[in-house]
């Protein structure tokens, strides 16, 4: 079936009851609509909510937006971003109305996500070789004759076996595909070798329904990423693009692809991006960045490409996950009612940044997060810090892939604390 209006499935999630699957929600606002309950602009702090609640922070969100969309066209780049770092239709339709050429996933359920929500062009980072998936796109494509669709292959096995499924389905456009050429012999997916790409370039051209249509891979895995050797990748990269044309693998192609760029060497790819040569064909030089959406206060921020090139601007933080102390056993230790339901926790810890306490928000100084579990934050206090049981704690968080997922639906949030939108998940 062909995706519906997507402004009619963007419009119903506004619809949606307000219910105990909300975590965090205010209990009062149970049978409400989410547009009922946005309208209704309510206080994060003073409005009912409950503790834990992770907010978006709207202003830093449009900043972070904007951003991306002009560093891509600074540099000739398409933009796909990656959507599996917040799975939120509403950012995908935000980012294609930025420009976006359209949305890079990863998995099959989540290409099914977009779809439902109209996404009309995605780039799937990966092999695709689940044949009940293969039959679903087969009837995808077949039923929408705008729907682009790009996936990684990186086998001859994974060749035959989309071969099959797509030939049984009875697909009657073929598959466009691109060869992943892995970021090193330690890495994770892709061909280790040039000679190899090209036997896989030739099962491909043997299977009618499948469409050599490029090369791409993902830097963010070269062993012991440096600047350097991810430009040696990356130019590895434009070199089999280079001799894949060369032996007229792209012949009579509207268009062919390139495709790199996480969210920690995108500058790198844009550079050399930049030096490829003029090729038989227009090219699209696609960019797959996607953590940029909300940013982060741990690995990214650390990792952005803008600290490299400030002159370019800077990424914001938009996530706080705000936590309430339930018990201070000593002057050195605090809890919170916050752990690994609710916080990313898979590369850094949250960072205590702000404490609110009768109503006033002041700096979280001395107060460091030490660790999670389950349903507790640890703490640890120094003698300068002020808490005590009942103050909210709002932390930064880092890995924004892994904060987006422990919730289904998110107050965007204005100013101090005014919920302007609630931002629906599916994952």
């Amino acid at each position: 079936m062909a995706a519906q209006n997507p402004a009619d499935s963007l419009a119903a999630l506004a619809d949606e009851r307000i219910d105990h699957r909300f975590k965090g929600l205010p209990p009062d606002a149970e049978g409400l609509t989410v547009g009922e309950l946005a309208a209704q602009r309510r206080n994060l702090f003073t409005g009912g909510f409950t503790t834990p609640v992770l907010a978006l922070s709207a202003e830093r969100l449009e900043h972070n937006l904007a951003l991306m969309e002009t560093y891509a066209e600074r540099h000739g780049l398409a933009f796909a971003p990656h959507g599996k770092t917040s799975m939120a239709p509403q950012l995908f339709a935000r980012q294609l109305e930025r420009g976006a050429w359209g949305i890079t996933l990863a998995v099959p359920h989540q290409v099914r996500v977009a779809r439902a929500f109209g996404t009309p062009r995605i780039f799937l980072a990966n092999e695709l070789v689940d044949a009940a998936a293969l039959r679903w796109l087969a009837g995808e494509l077949n039923a929408d004759p705008a729907f682009r669709f790009i996936c990684y292959v990186d086998s001859v096995r994974g060749v035959e076996l989309m071969q099959a499924a797509l030939s049984e389905a009875g697909a009657n456009r073929p598959v466009d595909v691109v060869l992943e050429l892995a970021a090193g012999d330690e890495a994770r997916t892709g061909v280790r070798t040039e000679a190899e790409c090209f036997e896989i370039a030739n099962a491909v051209a043997g299977a009618d329904t499948l469409r050599l249509v490029g090369v791409a891979g993902y830097e963010g895995e070269v062993p012991q990423a440096s600047a350097e050797r991810v430009t040696a990748w990356l130019r590895r990269l434009v070199a089999l693009l280079v001799d894949l044309d060369k032996a007229g693998r792209f012949t009579d192609l509207p268009e062919v692809v390139v495709s790199a760029g996480g969210s920690a060497w995108f500058d790198a790819v844009a550079s050399v991006f930049a030096e490829i040569p003029e090729l038989s064909v227009p090219l699209l030089k696609l960019l797959r960045s996607g953590a940029y959406v909300s940013h982060d206060d741990g690995h990214y921020r650390r990792l952005t490409p803008f600290n490299r090139v400030p002159q370019e601007g800077a990424l914001e933080p938009a996530f706080l996950l705000w936590a309430q102390v339930v018990s201070r056993p000593s002057s050195a230790q605090a809890f919170t009612n916050a752990g690994k339901r609710d916080a990313a926790y898979d590369l850094d810890l949250p960072e205590a940044q702000l404490v609110r306490r009768a109503g006033v928000l002041g700096p979280a100084t001395g107060i460091t997060v030490t660790g999670l579990s389950d349903q507790h934050g640890w703490l640890r206090t120094s003698p300068e810090a002020e808490i005590a049981v009942g103050d909210w704690v709002g932390m930064g968080l880092s890995h924004p892939c892994t904060a987006f997922d422990k919730w289904q639906l998110i107050p965007v949030v204005e100013g101090e604390g005014v919920v302007v939108d609630y931002l629906r998940t599916f994952f």
